[in-house]
């Protein structure tokens, strides 16, 4: 080959690979539709939001909009800080992926290696990786101090409190490994874990980190009074909006301020698998998930899911009304954050909308059913009368009042439902919120709910014959010392009972004869012989099997 001809092949080459790393752009009317889907719910002299997008590798889209504080008028904008919540949690999993490449810990280290002080009766394995995908068994500290009667935002708790509560705990909520239960205790852990391998405190290590990163304005908070920067406050609003001072000391979990900026630029590396700091390699393994295990919903601090039947990963974050999400759709090269401080705002369905548009898919079109695909055989309001339950335990109850249908479910007003065909209701004030009655397979009244924004779901209702049951047999006291909580019981009629729980008044409904239901705890027991009881398990949301021991006169 000349030199001439060598040159011309050069020339073709430095122009193909310029023209492959040609910025994208965004044409005018798809800019203009995400600009109405970003600031559809804020309305004028309100909080709002930020949100931007990442495609191949660059920057192409962001969008600030509303106030970041109301009092001084101060604007959202690239400077403003927003708590991401548990959108941090992918970042403490980011901060032990990098102390295991450097050799100082496995993923199959048993996590009291590093903290020997907690759960010293339980001989299974609590490994680091289960930690990392919620299948430790280890139970949620919010759920336990809710447990207590405390609300955790009303007050200033460390990790220090939270280990506390946990080095308290005798039980697990199941075997480590087995199953997937989101557990916040998890990720408070894993900072601790990072503190004691490290050498240095776990905000400094993470500060380390941020600053690698080129992501100078995100920090987690050890101490609410330190926070800096230009903070997006958060609002709610119930006829006017209003804020509140925020006191919270815990993290690894969540807790974590940072910018728009910032998270866009997380969210180039991540796409370009490219950083000085952070090998590529680590940056796709920080993307997957944990290997050599069975859960395959979540990984390092990521959730994985399907919208309209693409694969992406996620992870929402929400504390009061501060508000964030990341969803990545790789295969496409497309990455959309939003951050929020108002109340009012819902991120992920922006997201999502702001994803649709992106990609060019009718809005129209679902990810799952959003009606029943067809009428089914009549059923009067008696024939579907009752409390069910879904797998999960979440449980729905159907009475009748002046001949019409209404739905109760724990903490929320009771709904009157309005028939839209012979087995078809709706909430009266949110008519796409459906309810189908339909037998299932074993011949038992079941409920499908259907709204446009959650997949799906059927409750089954519970049948169970009580007419020899001896009601008298519940009542009584019963002590937890993992959590100090007592509570009595006692009956008043037909099914019913009270709970007294400190201060807590709270209605109950037998519905086995071996389960009671109180609000949101289901209470589970075993009559072994006429004596009555010796022990009753509490389970709610992310703590299971709570023992608590009858007290003795």
């Amino acid at each position: 080959m000349g030199i001439k001809n060598f040159e011309i092949v050069v020339l073709i080459v430095v122009c193909m690979f310029f023209s492959c790393q040609k910025p994208v752009t965004l044409d005018l009317e798809l800019v203009n539709n995400l600009d109405k889907i970003a600031i559809q719910d804020v309305p004028k002299g309100a909080p709002g939001i930020a949100t931007g997008v990442v495609m191949n590798g660059e920057i192409v889209y962001e969008k600030y909009e509303g106030y970041a504080n109301l009092e001084d008028s101060t604007l959202i904008d690239e400077q403003s800080r927003f708590n991401i919540a548990s959108n941090g949690k992918q970042f403490t999993a980011l901060a032990i992926l990098l102390l295991i490449e450097e050799g100082k810990l496995s993923l199959d280290d048993d996590f009291r290696k590093f903290v020997p002080e907690l759960y010293t009766d339980i001989t299974t394995t609590i490994k680091i990786k289960h930690l990392l995908n919620h299948s430790s068994g280890i139970r949620d500290v919010y759920d336990l101090w809710s447990l207590q009667g405390l609300t955790w935002w009303e007050h200033t708790f460390s990790n220090k409190d939270a280990l506390n509560l946990l080095a308290k705990q005798k039980d697990l909520n199941f075997e480590p490994g087995t199953k997937h239960s989101y557990s916040n205790s998890n990720y408070i852990l894993l900072s601790e874990i990072v503190g004691k391998v490290s050498g240095m405190s776990f905000i400094a290590y993470t500060n380390s980190m941020f600053q690698s990163l080129n992501m100078p304005n995100t920090s987690f908070v050890d101490n609410y009074k330190t926070i800096s920067g230009e903070i997006a406050r958060p609002y709610f609003n119930f006829d006017t909006w209003f804020g509140y001072e925020w006191i919270w000391n815990i993290n690894g979990d969540g807790n974590i301020f940072s910018t728009l900026k910032d998270q866009l630029e997380w969210e180039r590396i991540v796409q370009n698998q490219k950083n000085d700091a952070v090998s590529s390699a680590l940056i796709e393994k920080s993307q997957a998930l944990v290997e050599n295990s069975t859960i395959d919903t979540y990984g390092y601090g990521l959730e994985f899911g399907e919208h309209k039947s693409i694969p992406y990963a996620f992870h929402g974050g929400a504390t009061g009304a501060w508000k964030a999400i990341s969803a990545r759709f790789s295969e496409q090269s497309i990455a959309v954050i939003t951050l929020t401080n108002s109340g009012k705002t819902d991120p992920m369905m922006q997201t999502l909308q702001t994803v649709d548009a992106l990609l060019g898919l009718d809005k129209e079109d679902s990810t799952f059913p959003i009606t029943p695909a067809e009428v089914g055989e009549y059923v009067s309001v008696q024939d579907v009368l009752g409390i069910y339950r879904t797998e999960l335990g979440y449980v729905m109850r159907f009475v009748e009042r002046d001949g019409a249908l209404y739905m109760q479910r724990s903490g929320r007003n009771d709904i009157k439902l309005l028939r839209e065909a012979d087995n078809v209701f709706h909430q009266w004030n949110d008519a796409p919120f459906k309810q189908e009655f339909t037998k299932n397979e074993e011949g038992k009244m079941q409920i499908t709910a259907y709204y446009p924004t959650v997949a799906p779901f059927s409750l089954t209702r519970i049948e169970s014959d009580l007419s020899n049951f001896d009601f008298d047999v519940l009542n009584g006291a019963y002590q937890n010392l993992e959590t100090e909580v007592s509570f009595t019981i006692s009956y008043i009629n037909d099914r019913n009972f009270i709970l007294k729980m400190g201060d807590r008044e709270l209605n109950g409904i037998l519905v086995t004869p071996y389960e009671l239901l109180v609000n949101d705890y289901q209470l589970t027991f075993e009559l072994k012989d006429t004596k009555g009881l010796s022990e009753i398990m509490l389970t709610s949301g992310r703590i299971q099997n709570v023992k608590f021991e009858r007290q003795v006169d």
